[in-house]
């Protein structure tokens, strides 16, 4: 016969075997909320699991390990295509590839981690999970998008980048509003599921998630009606984007500049179509020094002359100091005469893409991509004035940054370009997560969005968020669409993350009390 105890032990085991399926299964509900592999609706009950793993008397070392295991299952997932561009493109085994996205993914999974284990403090508080989930999740996904350069790749928010109506209000809350929303649907789901309670409560509990569900979403529509009637009137200009998919590996081989040139002059200005006002090409689409004068400068300048559009294009570029050259990754404007009239250089740089952190202290250390050198930064997110217009420029990674776009808004341009080379990544999931994070950029400060893609995708996004115009993976291809000139300033424009401040004065407010309610308690009961 098994005695009582073991029988304990056993069930304890089960239970412990039942709760790290449970978190592998909030890790994958993860996964498939993000493209290219879903639509973003499972991530309203992808925490669901996790929070059912955290129930009953755990420790907070339970809950950090529980959470690690979802978080790491979540981010190997989304971030796989790592090891495909470190492999292909670092020229490194593919056990070292398999081991940097590993890295990376096991770092991005503390911050899931710190949330379980925090749920599991605030509830031994009793306080809410609905009230402490979502705030503990856009805080510490804040923290995530700043610290160490930060890294908002595919914050929980973006997964809802096609779900029109319930993500206007990034104009006012930015990405951030969306993921808090997010996490307190499955709080509340979880709640109503699983906790225990009075008929009365419960129910109250499914009005409450039913009205908070209607309010976003009717905000949404309200939103995208409003926008769409100012689109009506709005100020619009023509462009055209060449997306010339060229090959990574020949893209810097100069037996092949001059026809990676030709391919983009020919898809910029086909036959029997009206000229458009402006010419969008992606990042080092020139594949060579812009500002050196010869033969491939000459190339282009008659081009534009030619076709009498403007041109905005990528090219790499140089400033000299003596003996000193830096170099950039920057975004040229040519007037229809073939004149330079702006320069951007790029601002945000992508670690062991475009500069090495921490070269001085890690010599060893070399970039894991192809590129001609370590980059240097731009002055600052100043638009290019084209005619009576503004453009605002993000470089590729640039894009998934917030405050680059907000920043464009305050110094009062027209609109965005969204220019990059997302060639590295292959046929994975990174060219659809990277145009997913664009689509706020839009949202957050009612700004159309060019989007030039080398292998694409390319594609015109509205104010509202909607993609009117997108192009295949690894084709030639030339889209053509209007952009809208929005002169609206949104909440989110305007202040800034003020929404996240506040969850984290929430925070500090929340401890607070829970502080003095323990020593409140300590002096009573010494």
């Amino acid at each position: 016969m098994i005695s009582l105890s073991r029988m304990n032990k056993i069930n304890f085991r089960i239970l412990e075997i039942n709760d790290l399926m449970l978190a592998l299964g909030s890790g994958w509900l993860l996964i498939l909320s993000f493209p290219k592999f879903g639509t973003g609706l499972l991530a309203w009950v992808s925490l669901a699991p996790l929070f059912y793993a955290l129930r009953g008397e755990k420790t907070l070392t339970q809950g950090l390990m529980l959470g690690l295991v979802t978080g790491l299952t979540a981010q190997v997932g989304i971030m796989y295509w790592i090891t495909h561009v470190v492999v292909n493109y670092g020229y490194l085994p593919y056990p070292v590839g398999i081991a940097a996205m590993l890295l990376l993914s096991a770092y991005l999974s503390l911050y899931t981690g710190l949330f379980s284990a925090a749920v599991v403090y605030f509830r031994k508080k009793e306080v809410p999970l609905w009230i402490a989930a979502p705030l503990l999740w856009t805080c510490l996904e804040y923290a995530k998008s700043h610290l160490l350069t930060g890294f908002p790749w595919e914050n929980l928010g973006y997964s809802q980048y096609l779900q029109l109506p319930l993500i206007q209000i990034a104009d006012i809350a930015g990405v951030y509003g969306v993921t808090f929303f997010v996490v307190l649907v499955n709080a509340m789901i979880y709640e109503v599921l699983f906790v225990p309670g009075a008929k009365k409560m419960i129910l109250a509990k499914i009005l409450v998630l039913v009205g908070l569900f209607l309010m976003v979403y009717g905000y949404g529509i309200f939103r995208i009606q409003e926008i769409g009637r100012q689109m009506t009137t709005a100020p619009k200009v023509a462009v055209r984007i060449a997306q010339g998919n060229i090959d990574q590996s020949v893209k810097w081989n100069p037996q092949y500049q001059r026809e990676t040139i030709e391919i983009h002059t020919a898809l910029s200005m086909p036959e029997k179509l009206s000229t458009p006002d402006l010419i969008v090409w992606p990042e080092t689409a020139f594949p060579a020094f812009f500002q050196d004068d010869n033969d491939l400068h000459r190339i282009v300048v008659g081009f534009v002359k030619q076709s009498r559009s403007w041109l905005l294009f990528g090219s790499p570029t140089y400033d000299r100091q003596g003996k000193d050259i830096t170099l950039f990754n920057s975004a040229v404007l040519l007037s229809p005469e073939g004149t330079i009239m702006g320069r951007y250089d790029k601002v945000h740089l992508v670690p062991y893409g475009e500069y090495v952190p921490l070269r001085r202290f890690f010599p060893f250390i070399n970039k894991l991509v192809e590129g001609i050198g370590d980059f240097g930064t731009g002055p600052g997110y100043r638009p290019l004035t084209f005619g009576p217009y503004r453009i605002g420029v993000l470089i590729c990674y640039e894009g998934i940054f917030p405050g680059a776009a907000r920043t464009y808004k305050q110094e009062g341009a027209d609109f965005l370009v969204n220019m990059t080379n997302d060639a590295w990544f292959g046929q994975t999931s990174a060219p659809y997560q990277h145009l997913s994070m664009t689509v706020f950029r839009a949202v957050e400060n009612r700004l159309d969005v060019v989007r030039a893609a080398n292998t694409g995708i390319s594609a015109f996004i509205d104010a509202t968020g909607k993609m009117t115009n997108t192009s295949a993976l690894f084709k030639k291809a030339f889209l053509d669409g209007n952009v809208h000139i929005n002169k609206e300033r949104t909440f989110y424009a305007a202040y800034g993350d003020v929404f996240v401040y506040l969850c984290i004065m929430s925070l500090i407010i929340l401890s607070t009390v829970i502080t003095l309610r323990r020593k409140s308690h300590d002096r009573r009961n010494p």
